[in-house]
C-alpha cells in the first residue's frame, strides 16, 4: 500500500528541527564513535547494483550495506551507543566525551545502568557499548523475540528480562522498571517527557547520511545523487535520523523520501492518514523483526510529518523475495547479505514496480536514482537461512568469489 503525504513539504530545512538534530551535532557523533573498538573504521560500502536498476527500469540503484558497519551486524550501532555517551557527559560533564566507550570511566559508572526494550539489534548495541563504557545493562524483550536474538544480546553481558506481549508491551516495561529502581531508559522512541536521549539516538544514525554524502560527492544547497531514498519504518527514528542530513544539505533539492514499514506494523501510514502520530492496525507480528512497531514516536513524526513524500507498507513475502533478490545477485550483480529489515526499501520497490499506477504517483522512471539502506546483515542467521534458502556463510562466499572477480 502507497500512500501520499498530505503534509510533505519542499523547503529549507527548517530552523525548529535544526534546533533539534543538525549536521553539526551529526559530525560530533561521529567524532566521538570513531575511536570505539566495535565500529568500523571508514565508511560502510555504498554498492551499485546496475543488473537490480535494468531489471527494474531506472537508472540507478546503490545500496548502504550496514551490515558490516560493526560486529554487531546493524547500523543500531551508531545509535545507543552515542547515546549513551552523551548521557553520561549529562552526569559526568567534566569527562572526555571519546574515553566513555574506551572505558577510562568504568569506576564511576560501575553503579550506573541503563535499561531499554528492543526487538534485538538497539539491544545488543546498547549492551556492548555499556559493556565498554563499564555501566550495568538490563535489556527487556517481548514474546516475538527469538532465542538467538536474546542470545546474542546476552552475549555482551546483558541482564536479559522477559515479557509476554510485544514490542510496545516491551517499551512500557522498560519504563516501569527504570522507574521504580532508578534506572536510566536508553531508549530510540520518544514519549511525553522523554525525548533528549531518543533525539541522540536518532541524531547517530546520521552519519549513514553523511558517508553517503561523502561517497557520492554531494554539495550543499544542490541536488544529490539520489533522486529517491527509500528509509525503513519501525518508530521513525532511523527515517528521521537521515532525513534530515538530507535534507539540511540539501534543503529544497532533497530527494524524494518514501518509507517503508511492515503492513501489520503500520503506525507511520497511520500516523500520516491521521495527521498525528498513531498506532498501528495490525497484529504487528513481522519477520521484519526490527520494524514490528506499533506506536509511532512523537519526535521522530516531527521531522517525518513535513518531510516524508510516500509511505508504503509491504508484507513478509515481499520482504523474503527481497532478501533473495540480494543474495542471488541479478544480472551479474554482487550477491549481498541483508537482513529480514534490511530490504524493506528494495521489497517496497518491487512492489511499486509490480503496479504502473504506484510507481507513477511515487515520481518513479527510467531516470530515477534510487538510494536503499540495508540495515542489517544475518543478525539471525538461522532466520536468514530459512528465508533464503541458503546461509549467509555461503553468500559471503561468493561475494567474495565475486569481489576477486572485480577487483
Amino acid at each position: 500500500m502507497l500512500i501520499p503525504n498530505p503534509h510533505a513539504i519542499r523547503a529549507p530545512y527548517p530552523a525548529e528541527l535544526r534546533s533539534i538534530m543538525n549536521i553539526e551535532r551529526a559530525q560530533e557523533s561521529r567524532r566521538w564513535l570513531a575511536a570505539w573498538p566495535q565500529i568500523a573504521h571508514g565508511a560502510t560500502p555504498l554498492h551499485d547494483l546496475p543488473g537490480l536498476a535494468r531489471q527494474l527500469g531506472v537508472a540507478r540503484v546503490s545500496v548502504k550495506d550496514e551490515s558490516v558497519r560493526s560486529p554487531l551486524g546493524s547500523f543500531k550501532a551508531l545509535g545507543a551507543p552515542v547515546a549513551l555517551v552523551r548521557q553520561v557527559l549529562r552526569l559526568h560533564p567534566d569527562i572526555e566525551p571519546t574515553g566513555v566507550l574506551a572505558g577510562r570511566y568504568a569506576t564511576p559508572l560501575q553503579g550506573y545502568t541503563v535499561i531499554s526494550a528492543t526487538d534485538g539489534n538497539h539491544g545488543r548495541a546498547l549492551a556492548a557499548a555499556a559493556r565498554s563504557a563499564g555501566c550495568r545493562c538490563v535489556i527487556v524483550l517481548h514474546a516475538h523475540v527469538s532465542q538467538e536474538r536474546e542470545d546474542a544480546i546476552a552475549a555482551h553481558g546483558a541482564q536479559i528480562v522477559r515479557i509476554a506481549g510485544n514490542y510496545d508491551d516491551s517499551v512500557a516495561e522498560a519504563a516501569r522498571l527504570a522507574r521504580d529502581n532508578g534506572w536510566q531508559v536508553v531508549s530510540d522512541t520518544s514519549y511525553e517527557g522523554y525525548e533528549d536521549i531518543p533525539r541522540d539516538v536518532m541524531q547517530g544514525y546520521a552519519t549513514v547520511a553523511a558517508e553517503v554524502v561523502e561517497q557520492t560527492g554531494a554539495r550543499p544547497g544542490e541536488a544529490g545523487a539520489f533522486t529517491h531514498v527509500f528509509l525503513q519504518g519501525g518508530v521513525g527514528g532511523m527515517a528521521a535520523g537521515l532525513l534530515s542530513y538530507f535534507w539540511e544539505l540539501h534543503g529544497m533539492h532533497r530527494p524524494h523520501f518514501i518509507v517503508v514499514e511492515p503492513a501489520q506494523a503500520d503506525c507511520l501510514l497511520q500516523s500520516a492518514l491521521q495527521g498525528r502520530p498513531a498506532r498501528a492496525t495490525g497484529s504487528v507480528d513481522s519477520v521484519m523483526a526490527g520494524l514490528a512497531c506499533g506506536e509511532t514516536s512523537p519526535l521522530a513524526w516531527r521531522f517525518l510529518q513535513p518531510g516524508v513524500d510516500h509511505f508504503q507498507t509491504v508484507d513478509d513475502v515481499q520482504a523474503v523475495q527481497a532478501m533473495r533478490t540480494l543474495a542471488q545477485g541479478v544480472d551479474g550483480d554482487l550477491p549481498l547479505v541483508a537482513g529480514e529489515s534490511g530490504v524493506a526499501g528494495l521489497a517496497a520497490l518491487q512492489a511499486l514496480r509490480a503496479d504502473p499506477t504506484q510507481w507513477a504517483e511515487a515520481g518513479l522512471s527510467a531516470d530515477a536514482r534510487v538510494l536503499l539502506i540495508s540495515t542489517e546483515g544475518a543478525t539471525a542467521p538461522q532466520v536468514y537461512a530459512q528465508c533464503v534458502g541458503e546461509s549467509a556463510a555461503r553468500v559471503l562466499q561468493r561475494q567474495a568469489a565475486w569481489l576477486a572477480r572485480h577487483p
